[in-house]
């Protein structure tokens, strides 16, 4: 996925093993659904070497959720690319960080993190004591960082810290990822450029980054890349029909924050 991906989790003697078991859920993903390998299925259906009909269950079940959530956003949210190639990467990497994250609860592991090139989520509190595993292919820089609190507390909480798409050694927020809301993600121009496809105008973003907090990976990634996609009419529909929170930067540089948010630090 050409990103970073780092596992935190309380101390355990199985850490090595944890780590493999998420690397091969990645790689996996990563593998069927990469453009940017051309073994990949998905590359092999969007050269035309074997019809969607005949692609895997899994490809097309992913294809099917991708469209829904086209659907669910009025279109802003697209599997399409402008060519008309079908680009599954705006579900596929929260897919795999939410099935990672179900194998380390099946395992037994209640309290860990997960973050993927910035996309994060979390499962039960912080400890004082972690193993931390990260595997990196072709790394981006991430979208920001997860942390536990500087001392631990009677109440130790997983706090996101967003970083400035103007300068990626700073932070403008640092947030609680609290129930109900786990899982966040943030999509933008700062590290990739104008890679998210705007609404019908074809004009840049009003957003250089936005980030979105809510209960599942999915819903997080896919409405974050909506919301750049669709601008400020679709950041208001989204936050009014969607459990979600919402921190974006303008152009310019000024945030806009959901009131869920406002007392972000």
């Amino acid at each position: 996925m050409g990103t970073v991906v780092s596992l935190r989790l309380a101390y355990s003697a199985a850490a090595a093993e944890i780590g493999e078991l998420v690397e091969t859920v990645f790689r996996r993903w990563d593998e069927q659904f990469s453009l940017y390998q051309d073994d990949s299925e998905l590359s092999r259906v969007a050269r035309g070497d074997i019809r969607l009909t005949d692609a895997s269950q899994g490809l097309r079940n992913c294809y099917a959720l991708a469209l829904d959530w086209r659907d669910r956003t009025h279109g802003v949210f697209t599997p399409h690319r402008a060519d008309g190639v079908i680009d599954l990467s705006g579900v596929v990497k929260a897919l795999a960080i939410a099935e990672a994250g179900a194998a380390l609860s099946t395992s037994g592991l209640a309290n860990w993190s997960i973050n993927a090139g910035g996309d994060v989520l979390v499962s039960g509190q912080p400890d004082d004591r972690f193993e931390a595993w990260e595997s990196a292919a072709g790394a981006m820089p991430t979208g920001h960082r997860v942390a536990a609190p500087s001392a631990v507390s009677e109440n130790p909480e997983w706090v996101v810290a967003i970083v400035d798409p103007a300068d990626r050694g700073e932070v403008i927020a640092s947030v609680p990822l609290r129930q109900p809301l786990r899982a966040v993600a943030t999509s933008g121009s700062a590290e990739r450029g104008e890679h998210i496809w705007t609404a019908s105008n074809g004009e840049p973003s009003p957003f250089r980054q936005v980030s979105v907090f809510a209960a599942d990976i999915v819903t997080a990634d896919v409405l974050a890349t909506a919301i750049v996609a669709g601008g400020e009419t679709t950041l208001n529909e989204l936050t009014e029909r969607f459990a979600i929170d919402v921190l974006a930067v303008l152009r310019d540089g000024q945030l806009l924050a959901t009131p869920g948010l406002r007392r972000a630090e």
